[in-house]
């Protein structure tokens, strides 16, 4: 059985580099998740319109609607979403902080307690929550981790979240629609850079968060590959149908 050693001195190594990446900023997931929305929608919206065999002129306009409709709803959804989660957090924050102005001698208890839950001496609890309890604003930030979960002073913001969302659709969504701007006649190129930037972009995911690379760029390209398929198969039956 292992035990930590207590008085080992402090690795260098680990002294210098043992850092962490921003996790509360907001700007990963709607950028991740904007990209490859907008990749594999417009994707889906390219081979579809493709499939029923209509003019380059009408693919590069439908292309390019898609990209500024997608891009705006990303953008409000993600700032209405992050707002909101951060109006709803701030009004617990000023629960908590009435309660710490109210009953601050029942807050401290209520502290002490939670630390002798988590095998902190008794006596001992009580002196720490003591000692943190004697500033309110680091009490109040204390509360809001140990009750709500969040940091008070590190909310996501509504704003960097939708540009965030906006940029990623709007870069995403133009890879599919690019051939066709330079000329293209062909669908293959749009696919085939799409497919290109669905793997890239899960390979690139990968790298932030430490997954396998090629596995998350197979697995995106894999999805946009299947949505671009029955969207394609759709519109050639439709097409056909219609014509």
């Amino acid at each position: 059985m292992a035990f930590i050693d207590n008085e080992a001195p402090l690795h260098g190594a680990h002294r210098d580099n043992h850092t962490h990446r921003d996790v509360n900023g907001g700007w990963l997931r709607p950028a991740v998740f904007g990209a490859m929305d907008g990749l594999v929608s417009n994707l889906a919206l390219i081979t579809g319109v493709a499939g029923g065999s209509v003019a380059q002129q009408t693919i590069v306009l439908t292309g390019l609607a898609g990209l500024a409709a997608g891009a705006f709803s990303m953008a409000a959804g993600e700032y209405t979403s992050v707002a909101s989660q951060r109006e709803l957090v701030e009004a617990e924050v000023a629960v908590e902080r009435r309660e710490l102005r109210k009953h601050p001698r029942d807050e401290e208890a209520e502290l002490a307690q939670l630390y002798v839950s988590r095998g902190v001496e008794p006596k001992l609890a009580r002196e720490v929550a003591r000692q943190l309890s004697a500033d309110p604003e680091q009490a109040l930030e204390i509360h809001a981790r140990e009750e709500l979960g969040v940091d008070p002073g590190d909310l996501p913001s509504p704003t960097v979240a939708a540009v965030s969302s906006f940029g990623a659709f709007a870069v995403g969504a133009l890879l599919p629609v690019l051939p066709y701007l330079l000329g293209s006649y062909a669908l293959w190129p749009s696919v085939a850079l799409a497919l290109a930037g669905l793997f890239g972009c899960g390979a690139l995911v990968a790298r932030v968060t430490a997954r396998s690379w090629w596995f998350s760029g197979l697995r995106q390209l894999a999805l946009g590959a299947a949505a671009a398929g029955v969207t394609y198969l759709l519109g050639s039956l439709f097409g056909a149908s219609l014509g």
